[in-house]
């Protein structure tokens, strides 16, 4: 079970990863800007690049043959998770200028597939890795402030203290087991990841001795910022922009819980069954991994959650995904489609 980390005699001679490939990750949340600034048909353009251009070049990109080493550390990589943090309110902010303007026309569809698909890299994807940085730090505050945004403030309490711990067991409600389409697992793992949320803090609580009572738990705190962030908006702006704001983030859920689907799908362990890299899917497809920050690595996450995305390593014995995060997203919205596709490849010891 080795990784990349671990064989560096298999390693590529060549040095690590050139940071500069990472700004693929910018190509859909400026053009979501841009689209929402210009307006028309224009509003559709992040729409045409993320499910039309990208799938295809995720698919024909390839990978490279052998993984390469790891940096120890990047001031710019971190530089570009900080700016998709602060970009992230501007892409709201252009899409809500756009609704202001047009009102609920053809435009406040287009332009919200398109800004949830950018928020959804920019908010939630950032919003996961600096989710894991040190508590109460500027990039802890960044992601918790586009979580909000995205009415998905509970995430981190879910993601870290259960989903790392719980992934591909019965009480991960991310993690789907073989068989459940999307679709279904997405009427399970919504409503499911609030619950959790929430036991998880009430836990929380009764080990710190603390007040338990469903008023004091953090995650009711987090539903009313989210609340009065979208009446706020619903009285002092007007209220088609404060359900164009609610619409992209409907989006980027979807697309969050899509991406959660697609690397947890039928992998399977015992609640005290040890954790390995087969429980979670991996690709090596260039655009995925560039436009998405490493977040097709998953295993490695896993592994090693504490080590920033340039440091993450594939899995040499890890299930693999048949393409890129981009490339499959429509056989994976077809679920007779994506269970021929997908079952065939489950190990058989999950």
């Amino acid at each position: 079970m080795k990784n990349g980390i671990a064989q560096g005699e298999e390693m590529s001679e060549l040095g690590p990863e050139p940071e500069y490939r990472y700004l693929v990750s910018f190509i859909i949340p400026i053009s979501a800007i841009i689209g929402n600034y210009v307006g028309g048909y224009y509003s559709a353009s992040a729409i045409i690049i993320a499910l039309g251009i990208f799938p295809l070049l995720d698919h024909i990109s390839g990978q490279i043959p052998e993984p390469r080493p790891s940096r120890n550390n990047s001031k710019l990589l971190v530089a570009m998770l900080y700016a998709h943090g602060i970009i992230n309110p501007i892409i709201i902010l252009s899409f809500g200028y756009r609704i202001f303007l047009d009102g609920f026309t053809d435009t406040f569809w287009l332009a919200g597939l398109s800004t949830g698909m950018a928020t959804g890299i920019s908010g939630i994807l950032v919003g996961h890795e600096l989710g894991h940085t040190k508590p109460r730090s500027f990039g802890w505050w960044l992601a918790r402030i586009n979580l909000y945004l995205a009415f998905y403030g509970h995430f981190t309490t879910e993601h870290n203290y259960n989903h790392h711990k719980n992934v591909a067991t019965e009480k991960d409600p991310v993690s789907a087991p073989l068989g459940r389409g999307l679709w279904l697992h997405m009427l399970y793992c919504i409503p499911g990841q609030y619950v959790s949320s929430w036991n998880i803090e009430k836990k929380r609580a009764m080990k710190r001795e603390k007040n338990t009572f469903f008023l004091f738990n953090p995650i009711v705190l987090v539903v009313i910022i989210e609340v009065l962030f979208f009446i706020s908006v619903w009285f002092m702006i007007n209220q088609i922009v404060a359900l164009a704001i609610l619409y992209q983030a409907v989006v980027s859920i979807f697309l969050l819980e899509y991406v959660n689907y697609i690397r947890h799908y039928g992998l399977r362990r015992e609640v005290n069954e040890r954790q390995t890299e087969a429980h979670s899917w991996q690709t090596e497809k260039r655009l995925s991994r560039w436009a998405l920050f490493e977040l097709t690595r998953h295993p490695a996450h896993h592994l090693e959650a504490s080590l920033p995305f340039w440091k993450l390593q594939p899995y040499e014995d890890a299930p693999s995904l048949p393409s890129g995060y981009f490339a499959i997203f429509w056989p994976c919205l077809i679920p007779p489609i994506w269970k021929r596709m997908m079952d065939k490849r489950i190990p058989q010891e999950t």
